[in-house]
C-alpha cells in the first residue's frame, strides 16, 4: 500500500472497520467481547469499526482469528466478483441493519416481504425530502 496517499489509507481503515463490525455482529459478539479477545478497550474497537484508528498488523491478525476469517477478507482482498461489496458492508455495518436483514429473511410470505420493502423505500424517500 502507498503510505504517501492518506486518502487510500483512510479508505482501507473504513473497509477494515466496516468488515470488522459486520462480522462481529454476524457472530453475535458485543464490542466488549471483541475487545476482550483483542486485549483492547471497547472504545478502541469502536474507533476501529468507525475507521478512526489504524489497526496494527498484529491486531488485524488477532481480529481475523477472533472473527473466524482471514486478513485478506478483512482488508477486502477476497473478492466475490461484485464491485459494490464495500457499499454493502458499509450499509450492513449501520446499527440495526443486520437485524433488519435477519428479520426480513425470517418472513416466510413473499407478499409480506414485498410490502415491507415497499414501506422501507417509501420511508427512505419521504425521510430524505
Amino acid at each position: 500500500m502507498d503510505t504517501k496517499d492518506p486518502g487510500r489509507t483512510a479508505q482501507l481503515e473504513l473497509i477494515i472497520g466496516a468488515r470488522m463490525r459486520t462480522r462481529r455482529r454476524q457472530l453475535g459478539l458485543s464490542q466488549s467481547d471483541l475487545a476482550e479477545r483483542l486485549g483492547v478497550s471497547f472504545q478502541q474497537v469502536q474507533k476501529y469499526e468507525r475507521g478512526a484508528n489504524r489497526v496494527a498488523a498484529s491486531t488485524l491478525l488477532a481480529a481475523a482469528q477472533a472473527l473466524g476469517t482471514t486478513i485478506s477478507w478483512m482488508v477486502g482482498e477476497e473478492v466475490s466478483g461484485r464491485d459494490d461489496d464495500e457499499d454493502v458492508f458499509r450499509a450492513l455495518s449501520r446499527p440495526g441493519a443486520l437485524e433488519i436483514l435477519q428479520a426480513f429473511n425470517l418472513i416466510p410470505d413473499a407478499g409480506t416481504r414485498a410490502a415491507l420493502l415497499a414501506l422501507a423505500r417509501e420511508m427512505a424517500i419521504n425521510g430524505s425530502a
